[in-house]
């Protein structure tokens, strides 16, 4: 009962700059950890970065100083702030949360992935 609705990715050239947004929504009690993925062609699913319930940040060596991840709770959403993007960033980008319904119980969920293309 719990949906991650993706939205922002789209064409850009190099260097340029995208924003994605996941918004949580259903039996949400609490989120714990709230994160992006993304997979390339041909390549595995990769963590690209994650941020806890207390605002502590996680980043892959790849995007560190160029990405930035946050998040509004009263909105249950997390962001993702893309910039000097390039090529080797073109994939299909996933978010993911920890989420704790009423019962108590937690479970991970996944959006439905949004393309980003970094292109000239």
């Amino acid at each position: 009962q719990v949906q991650l609705v993706e939205s922002g990715g789209g064409l850009v050239q190099p260097g340029g700059s995208l924003r994605l947004s996941c918004a949580a929504s259903g039996n949400i009690f609490s989120i714990n950890v709230m994160g992006w993925y993304r997979q390339a062609p041909g390549k595995q699913r990769e963590l690209v970065a994650a941020i806890t319930s207390g605002g502590s940040t996680n980043y892959a060596d790849s995007v560190k100083g160029r990405f930035t991840i946050s998040r509004d709770n009263a909105k249950n959403t997390v962001y993702l702030q893309m910039n000097s993007l390039k090529p080797e960033d073109t994939a299909v980008y996933y978010c993911n949360a920890d989420i704790q319904g009423s019962y108590g119980f937690g479970l991970i969920y996944w959006g439905q992935g949004t393309q980003v293309t970094v292109s000239s």
